[in-house]
């Protein structure tokens, strides 16, 4: 058995490293043609990528021409500050959870939270589509703001904000769910031991709980960051679907701008995979996003070797 569990082990790594790579290698002609440039702002990329499906088909001859910055800076706003909001509340909510809810609450809560984050992204994405995008257009996003961007890019209710807020509401469960566990391990010595030395319970709950779970934090954290960054579909509905790089010196209106980040942009453009350079201009950007993930995985291991001598292991 100990020999078969160690087989699936490495087959498991084995199929992950075979996709990694066939992905690698079918976005490297994409970033060969384009170099560095490829992650520079230039010129319209939603044109850039139809340029790509209607152009010559001879291969001596295929478009290549792609400046993917406002898809990367859209990835960045959408799934960053959804991070940044989902943080804090995910913390405060498992705190809840866990120290100040009476037993029948937790007993309702806790599978509740754990059902969220198994709902399926579509419904979430429906959900802002029939409700809250209408809302935003008609309500938050006013006729001088439309105005003072027209002759650069629409306004609608799909924005940057709205895909922030559902994205934060998706990730937030899973978030939820892990530090629940985690300060659910803390030794109830430690924090008896704290209050029987006199500490108040919240400081308790800052210098003790919280501090032995930070390593599940972390881990929480960047778990939801690799959830963000892989979503497509609820993005591709409420995102606005525009290849625009939204600018913070626009104001307020900064907030209302449409975007598309680059697992969206897969979403929408892959009926015309079959066409070449678009192809590999979208393992190119399936190419981004694994190599994102991989990085935050490897910094969030990194920061938590340190803290587990003070705390418990995630």
């Amino acid at each position: 058995m100990e020999w078969l569990l160690r087989a699936i082990t490495i087959s498991v790594l084995v199929v992950i490293g075979l996709i990694a790579a066939a992905i690698l290698i079918e976005a490297w002609p994409s970033f060969e043609h384009n170099g560095i440039r490829w992650f520079f702002p230039g010129g319209d990329v939603d044109q850039q990528l139809k340029a790509m499906i209607t152009g010559p088909q001879e291969p001596a001859r295929y478009n290549w021409h792609f400046r993917g910055w406002p898809l990367i800076w859209g990835t960045i706003l959408t799934s960053g500050f959804a991070v940044i909001f989902a943080l804090p509340l995910a913390i405060l909510a498992a705190i809840f959870i866990v120290e100040i809810a009476p037993a029948r609450v937790r007993r309702v809560v806790e599978p509740a939270v754990w059902l969220l984050a198994g709902v399926p992204s579509v419904v979430y994405g429906l959900v802002g589509l029939l409700v809250i995008v209408p809302w935003v257009e008609h309500d938050l996003i006013s006729k001088a703001q439309k105005h003072s961007v027209d002759y650069v890019v629409q306004l609608t209710g799909e924005n940057v904000s709205v895909a922030t807020a559902i994205l934060t509401v998706m990730i937030l469960p899973i978030m939820i769910a892990l530090i629940v566990r985690a300060l659910q391990t803390v030794p109830r010595t430690w924090t008896e031991g704290s209050v029987a030395l006199g500490v108040n319970r919240w400081r308790t709950i800052r210098r003790v709980s919280l501090r032995a779970a930070r390593p599940a934090i972390i881990a929480a954290a960047v778990l939801a960051m690799g959830r963000a960054l892989g979503e497509s579909i609820m993005l591709s509905m409420v995102s606005g679907s525009r290849g625009f790089a939204a600018n913070p010196l626009d104001g307020a209106t900064f907030f209302f701008e449409p975007v598309r980040p680059l697992a969206a942009t897969i979403i929408d453009y892959a009926e015309g995979i079959s066409v070449a350079p678009l192809r590999h201009t979208l393992y190119a950007m399936g190419a981004v996003l694994l190599v994102s993930t991989a990085l935050f995985s490897l910094a969030g291991w990194a920061v938590k070797q340190p803290l587990k001598r003070y705390g418990i292991g995630t």
